[in-house]
């Protein structure tokens, strides 16, 4: 078996980055060829460094790196995508980082997923379009990468008996992977699902982004969307996600009631 490359090129979307000492900084990326990677930006951080405005926290880059024995080096830098327009809204960072941790989760370190780094890719741009519902793109590639992970949920089928879904309201059951019918329901960790709920779901694993972001959803239909795909991902990773807790609490802070200045 030939020994990997000593210097290799590859793209990369950085996922996670750290203060390192004095001057350096240390970075996790995810890349089509490498997978979950982690390596070290050594005096990036000196006012003079040039690679510095390219190694910006979620955002697209080619790289050249040195293989080292516990860590890699980075040895140029070229920024490809920074996902702009929205780098600076509080709001489009909770999201992103959101999709990042999930992919985290989801992926383990060196094994190359050329199919799930173009998923994030696409969904971090679909984040970034002017007019993007960001609860919409968090479903989309949600089931996306459930689907590419292999624990893509049971939309058409009862989880429990296998029978075909009927067309009325039924269950979502984290720990059975899918939609449950009201015959085979149990426990009560089962989650009521409207008939248009169903069908969202359906809609948004079998469609096209492109057709899937011209839905008009309501507050209540995402919180509804949200509760049922956060709990079978808890489920899942037998945690809950803390990009998750931090974006209720900005969406919270976002739909509460605006207190008028004192005169």
């Amino acid at each position: 078996m030939p020994r990997p490359e000593v210097v290799f090129r590859t793209s990369a979307i950085i996922i996670r980055r750290y203060e390192y000492g004095e001057a350096d900084r240390l970075l996790t990326l995810f890349t089509p060829d490498q997978g979950k990677i982690r390596v070290i930006a050594k005096g990036v951080r000196k006012p003079t460094a040039k690679m510095a405005g390219h190694l910006e926290l979620y955002s697209k880059v080619n790289l050249l790196i040195r293989r080292g024995r516990d860590l890699h080096r980075i040895e140029q830098a070229e920024q490809v995508q920074p996902y702009q327009p929205q780098r600076e809204s509080l709001i489009w960072f909770g999201y992103a980082a959101y999709l990042v941790e999930l992919l985290d989760r989801f992926s383990e370190d060196e094994e190359p997923n050329p199919p799930l780094f173009g998923l994030l890719d696409i969904a971090l741009n679909w984040l970034s379009a002017p007019d993007s519902d960001y609860a919409l793109v968090a479903r989309y590639y949600e089931l996306r990468l459930l689907r590419l992970t292999g624990f893509e949920p049971s939309l058409f089928r009862c989880a429990v008996g296998q029978e075909e879904i009927e067309a009325q309201a039924q269950y979502f059951s984290p720990l059975d992977g899918g939609v449950v019918c009201p015959d085979h329901v149990r426990g009560h960790a089962a989650i009521p699902l409207s008939l248009n709920a169903l069908k969202i779901l359906r809609y948004a694993q079998t469609r096209d982004f492109d057709k899937v972001r011209a839905l008009q959803i309501s507050a209540p239909m995402h919180h509804l969307l949200e509760r049922i795909m956060h709990s079978y991902i808890a489920h899942l990773l037998e945690t809950r996600l803390k990009s998750a807790d931090f974006l209720h609490l900005i969406e919270r802070f976002r739909e509460a009631p605006q207190i008028p200045p004192s005169p």
